[in-house]
């Protein structure tokens, strides 16, 4: 992955990755577990569908942020770097916490009984404590909670990923061994281990309250995503096990639920920590494999799409929470409400991009597109 051709798919895969995270978040407001507004009825079906996308969805991100990093390193200093991180994640992180964000926390406040008012008198309130610790300041931007640990991990891994740029013994000997038969299933090993840590604090360091896994976990993804991109053989490598990475996958998906549902094992029990750990990174080769092998190609599309992806993450939670307050009360199937949500929050979204964040300047800067 080291010479100066572009990878389309790569950009295949964060487009498609965004859009399913919009399908995971529309699930959201159907699953059993709690979210900042629920249908009136919720489904066990949509509880496995979010369950199935959190064992992969945000480590996919955040090993395609690291392979993205690789090559932004190529070209900038460590401070133009780090200057155009705090432009293209903190700027629009903290854009979310003051604007649509507040609407977010206000109808979670409202279906729950915690506040009763309008929304503008609820602005003020918006400002009494962090979010999380019994406030209201989504100090984290609540689904833009990546943009905030991507920019710290960033931050505390650039000397890091210099020196693993520049020592290429190691990471020579790293990719003859992860290119051999089977050898990309090595990464599991380090994700596992994090997972038992963690899982020896569950209160702190193994909470998973972001997107369901520890920081500590993503920061593994993260160093890996780095690692794949410094070699030319893991391409190759990942390819051939595609077919055996798919197969793994929708057999740890059965076993990790078997292990939860069906035995009761805890979910910080070595068995089951291994079988999501191998369930993720299998998931992750699934992708990458069959991306590499069919998707070396780009259009008009993709070119849309791509620039796309930033201020459609930013903005479509909050769309579909807003959308699903109107909504939650229609006593309709589980199944066509969530096509009509998902169906009309795309179109808010994509029309609240194309003719406002797209076409404005100042409104791209804010929602950290390019000029």
């Amino acid at each position: 992955m080291t010479t100066k051709k572009r990878y389309y798919d790569i950009d295949w895969l964060r487009v498609l990755g965004m859009f399913t995270v919009f399908l995971f978040h529309n699930a959201r407001f159907f699953n059993e577990d709690g979210w900042h507004v629920k249908n009136f009825e919720v489904s066990f079906g949509m509880s496995v569908f979010v369950a199935i996308l959190d064992h992969f969805i945000m480590p996919l991100f955040f090993v395609l942020s690291a392979i993205a990093i690789f090559y932004a390193l190529k070209k900038r200093t460590n401070a133009e770097f780090m200057r155009e991180r705090a432009i293209r994640l903190l700027i629009p992180l903290g854009v979310g916490a003051f604007t649509h964000i507040i609407l977010q926390v206000y109808i979670e406040r409202i279906t729950q009984g915690e506040f009763t008012g309008s929304f503008w008198q609820f602005i003020p309130h918006y400002f009494n404590g962090w979010y999380a610790f019994g406030g209201n300041f989504a100090w984290m931007g609540l689904h833009l909670w990546y943009l905030m640990m991507l920019f710290l991990f960033s931050w505390l891994m650039l000397s890091t990923f210099r020196r693993i740029s520049s020592s290429q013994d190691f990471t020579t000997k790293l990719a003859s061994l992860a290119s051999k038969p089977l050898g990309p299933y090595l990464f599991i090993i380090p994700l596992f281990l994090m997972e038992f840590l963690v899982s020896l604090s569950p209160e702190t360091v193994g909470r998973k309250d972001f997107g369901g896994w520890s920081p500590l976990t993503y920061l593994v993804f993260f160093l890996i995503g780095y690692f794949l991109a410094t070699d030319e053989r893991y391409r190759p490598a990942i390819e051939k096990v595609r077919f055996i990475s798919l197969a793994t996958s929708l057999l740890t998906v059965v076993g990790a639920y078997l292990l939860l549902v069906e035995i009761g094992v805890s979910s910080t029990n070595p068995l089951y920590l291994l079988m999501r750990a191998t369930n993720s990174w299998a998931w992750l080769l699934t992708f990458f494999g069959f991306a590499s092998h069919h998707f070396q190609f780009t259009n008009p599309f993709l070119k849309y799409a791509n620039e796309a992806v930033l201020p459609f993450y930013i903005l479509h939670q909050t769309v579909i929470v807003v959308i699903g307050y109107f909504i939650k009360d229609w006593t309709w199937a589980v199944f066509p409400k969530y096509l009509f949500l998902a169906s009309t929050s795309f179109i808010v979204i994509i029309f609240l991009y194309e003719y406002g964040v797209k076409r404005v300047n100042a409104l791209r800067y804010l929602f950290g597109m390019k000029g």
